[in-house]
């Protein structure tokens, strides 16, 4: 827990906007993607065949896309960011891994990677100051 508010002092102390609007932009991307897959499920269907084999799979068609929506919101409003990112990990490693499993998409790859990397940034630097969790922290 103190590794926690250690993180969040730094985070508060150097806060940009610049990491806002990625921050926004991020789970705004991700809203999207995950009425993306709701809309147009074939879509998804195509990107977990890789996986066909390994079991699971409808139960993570089912996980994918409402994780990103509802992850996505709380991403963009700055709300259990650390939760929220912490959920999203473990979809885009997989995203990651199914261009090695199939066929090698190089844009959904590259995208992946930056929509990780981005993931992993904010899980340890937190919402920042301009997020729902600062409000509701100085309303206490």
């Amino acid at each position: 827990m103190g590794t926690v508010k250690t993180l969040n002092k730094w985070a508060n102390a150097h806060t940009y906007i610049p990491l806002d609007i990625i921050r926004i932009a991020l789970g705004v991307f991700l809203f999207i993607k995950g009425t993306a897959f709701v809309t147009n499920i074939q879509s998804l269907v195509e990107l977990v065949q890789p996986l066909k084999g390994w079991g699971g799979t409808m139960l993570l068609m089912h996980y994918i896309a409402p994780a990103h929506m509802v992850g996505g919101v709380m991403i963009a409003f700055g709300l259990l960011t650390r939760w929220s990112t912490l959920s999203q990990i473990p979809i885009l490693v997989g995203a990651v891994m199914i261009n090695f499993v199939g066929e090698m998409q190089t844009g959904n790859f590259i995208t992946s990677i930056i929509v990780l990397m981005l993931l992993v940034f904010f899980t340890v630097y937190g919402s920042g100051k301009h997020s729902a969790d600062y409000y509701f922290k100085m309303q206490q």
